[in-house]
């Protein structure tokens, strides 16, 4: 009798609130859902990710749902030759995720230096743009072939963020903080084509919402 009396109470407890935001990848606000969050540490988000390859957008991918606010924020990575944009808009209210991330506004040079390298023996130096105040150094494994490429990171981006896709940063990746920090690897080399290839198969490939 004690014992269903204590279950019985502890089911009448009041449960903490949990948002309800709206759900949906791409498409438009017909198609979307309204989603309770799992926990009361989540928000309700709108998370854009953008890649460019040679200065040329190649993904635009976007959603809606709930998120952790460590997810929240803004950044990129620069490996020269490719790029990645994320950010994710977060709000505290029901169903306030109901607008799309807005383009990026065009970054300028922030005076900060990182190796840059795609594969190759030899390595150059980036200018890193934005908020991108780390230098990153990872590996990527791409059908086979392993890579090491290094370039500027944000911190959001170095802080292996939900929002950014683990497939992205490949593995053995490190960042470190201060200009040119990330000292120059001997990697495998390959041409500069085979390089480019090896970056638009990894990037196509990605699932950036999983």
């Amino acid at each position: 009798m004690h014992l269903f009396a204590l279950t019985l109470g502890i089911w009448l407890l009041p449960k903490g609130d949990t948002l309800t935001c709206w759900e949906c990848t791409q498409g438009i606000s017909q198609n979307c859902t309204q989603r309770e969050c799992p926990s009361q540490n989540h928000q309700c988000g709108a998370s854009r990710v953008i890649t460019y390859i040679g200065g040329s957008k190649l993904l635009d991918n976007n959603k809606l749902g709930c998120v952790l606010p460590e997810d929240c924020g803004e950044g990129s990575i620069n490996f020269g030759l490719s790029k990645i944009w994320a950010k994710t808009q977060c709000c505290n209210y029901k169903l306030c995720n109901n607008q799309w991330v807005p383009d990026p506004i065009k970054t300028i040079t922030n005076g900060r230096q990182c190796f840059g390298s795609l594969g190759l023996t030899c390595s150059n130096v980036l200018a890193c743009e934005g908020n991108e105040d780390h230098c990153i150094t990872t590996t990527v494994d791409v059908g086979g072939t392993t890579t090491t490429v290094q370039g500027c990171a944000s911190k959001l981006m170095c802080s292996a963020s939900n929002i950014v896709p683990s497939q992205l940063l490949g593995t053995n990746s490190s960042c470190c903080k201060g200009n040119l920090c990330n000292s120059p690897v001997t990697a495998t080399a390959v041409t500069a084509s085979a390089g480019l290839q090896l970056v638009v198969v990894a990037l196509v490939s990605l699932t950036l919402f999983s």
